[in-house]
């Protein structure tokens, strides 16, 4: 007997293939057929009408940062609301484990470094977390059995320092010999347990609770061959870097390095994020010549890049994007009553100005046109009615230069003020040059960060908001092309097995979704964190229903109650994508 049968479903089955009607059924967490509009004879314990309305696998997510939300959200949510069922951690070198259980306070220090680079809450972090591991297999341990999501996780350069290091793996310490085998052998013992392999990080805006340099940022290329070589060793495993120009334009040095990263382990290396702008059209050359170089070097480097523009917002009183323009963060950094007094002063809000405008700047200069700025929360009757205004009109009105007047107005609020950029990508020829650089082999949709800087922006909700564009907007790509982006193409990079495609034998993940619907809403912040923190959310608009390994974990945007999601281990549910 079925457990299931989903009728008269559209069916995107995520190759890429046309559309077709059918009917799907589903049996102990697989698709157990796929037959033409009432042709299944079997009986079935529950069914449902799904005419006119879409099947698509699940959505998986090459990029997150679901590390420790999932201890206190197993939905993984707003990714899971918007149809994401398998989801990839463990990125940007940073993971809560191993710790060494000789040093409890390096509990302590991880917290603290998650909460500055990957902007996580410092006290549901504290409070949503237990921290009862050591090895890497006891965290993937404690999570096993009660997430809702396919969850799979790379093991953090910086995680492995730390342990074999101690507070020596910040502040340029070389590892002895000794110390690199342990460093190895840590490695090794992670992927037995399931680790997807290593991720790491040397890219100069990522520092620790204390404004050190992360850990990896120390570690010099043959240490990090040493570990990609490691990493090479094990089935169905992978490579995550970050450097500088990730964010802009790589150097000789960094594609060298990407290159000979991805050759010595034999295995894929993906990077985060392809930031597309016509206004920059010499950057996506530059930034896929590793790819290419790669191809030639018996590697492979895939460009992660996002879809849609992901609105990010700001605030000279907290850490944000604006702190890593080039001489910003000196000034950012200070107390609030002395960084307000400095804000204030002409000359240093001229020097500030040059430099956000400087070549230096890379692409953090997308930030420095500050009349485009909208006006988000505010806390002062002074800035009662700016709410939702454009900086630009503001200043016009009182006769100021736009970073004045924003300064005056974040001033009033003792630089609480949220403050929303508006893209300065979103033109005509930025999306022709997007929907042209998605054509190449070595990009993939992906990035969201999903988990991390929860206060500061919400990429989860991509795959919905690029569906609707697909269908009711820009139309850059047709459906079947968009669904297998956002499903195969992923789960073929990662070696999933039996998963991104709406196939006979395949796991159930699947996505029932309202094609004249399909969106996703606006951000909006909400305080539904351990400790009353707070993170931005977006509803999904148009998705009927998400199930994870045949079970029903979303309905209309609800979760059910159901925690059918694995911990997916490398090498039982992942296969080797050999790049030899």
């Amino acid at each position: 007997m079925l457990d299931h049968l989903i009728k008269g479903a559209t069916v995107i089955d995520g190759t890429g293939a046309p559309a077709r009607t059918a009917d799907v059924g589903i049996r102990d967490g697989r698709i157990a057929v796929i037959a033409d509009p009432g042709t299944v004879t079997e009986a079935a314990r529950t069914t449902e009408d799904a005419t006119g309305l879409v099947l698509t696998p699940g959505f998986v997510d090459p990029h997150t940062h679901y590390d420790a939300q999932l201890f206190w959200d197993p939905y993984a949510t707003p990714s899971m609301n918007h149809g994401v069922t398998t989801v990839a951690g463990g990125n940007c070198g940073f993971t809560l484990a191993p710790l060494n259980p000789d040093r409890p306070e390096d509990a302590d220090y991880t917290r603290r470094m998650m909460s500055k680079v990957e902007g996580m809450a410092l006290k549901a972090l504290e409070e949503g977390v237990d921290w009862s591991w050591s090895t890497f297999g006891e965290y993937l341990d404690a999570l096993e059995g009660r997430i809702a999501v396919n969850a799979g996780f790379m093991v953090g350069h910086c995680a492995l320092r730390r342990h074999v290091m101690g507070e020596a793996a910040v502040g340029g310490g070389r590892p002895t010999p000794e110390q690199m085998e342990r460093m190895l052998a840590l490695l090794h013992e992670a992927m037995a347990a399931g680790a997807w392999g290593l991720s790491t990080t040397q890219s100069a805006t990522h520092s620790d609770g204390d404004g050190a340099p992360v850990a990896s940022r120390h570690a010099e290329p043959a240490e990090l061959l040493a570990l990609a070589r490691a990493v090479g060793d094990h089935e169905g495993t992978q490579l995550e870097a970050i450097v500088a120009g990730c964010l802009d334009q790589f150097s000789d040095d960094e594609i060298d390095l990407f290159v000979e990263m991805s050759a010595a382990a034999g295995r894929p290396l993906n990077w985060n994020v392809l930031t597309i702008d016509a206004a920059v059209p010499e950057r996506v050359p530059r930034q896929l010549v590793p790819s290419e170089r790669a191809r030639k070097a018996g590697g492979r480097i895939v460009a992660l890049t996002m879809p849609i523009l992901t609105p990010m917002n700001m605030s000279l009183g907290t850490f944000c994007a604006l702190n890593l323009i080039p001489g910003w963060g000196e000034v950012l950094g200070l107390p609030v009553p002395e960084r307000i007094a400095r804000l204030r002063d002409p000359a240093v809000r001229a020097g500030m100005l040059r430099r956000a405008d400087s070549k230096e700047a890379g692409v953090f200069r997308r930030l420095a046109d500050f009349g485009r700025y909208v006006i988000g929360d505010t806390y002062s009757a002074a800035n009662d009615g700016l709410s939702g205004r454009v900086v630009n009109d503001i200043a016009a009105e009182r006769g100021q230069d736009p970073f004045e007047c924003l300064v005056e107005i974040c001033a009033n609020d003792e630089l609480r003020t949220v403050l929303w950029p508006m893209p300065t990508d979103n033109d005509p020829a930025s999306w022709a040059l997007r929907a042209e650089t998605w054509q190449h082999e070595d990009v993939m949709l992906g990035g969201s960060d999903a988990g991390a800087h929860l206060d500061r922006m919400c990429g989860a909700p991509y795959t919905t908001r690029f569906l609707g564009d697909c269908l009711r907007g820009r139309k850059l790509v047709p459906l079947e092309q968009a669904v297998r982006m956002l499903t195969d193409d992923p789960a073929r990079l990662f070696g999933l097995r039996g998963r991104g495609r709406v196939a006979e034998g395949y796991h159930a993940d699947l996505v029932l979704l309202d094609p004249e619907r399909i969106d996703a809403g606006p951000a909006t912040l909400v305080h539904d964190l351990p400790g009353d923190s707070p993170r931005l959310d977006s509803r999904a608009i148009g998705i009927v229903s998400v199930r994870v390994n045949g079970v029903e974990t979303i309905r209309d945007d609800e979760v059910t109650g159901a925690l059918p999601g694995i911990v997916l281990r490398s090498g039982r549910d992942t296969r080797t994508v050999s790049t030899r």
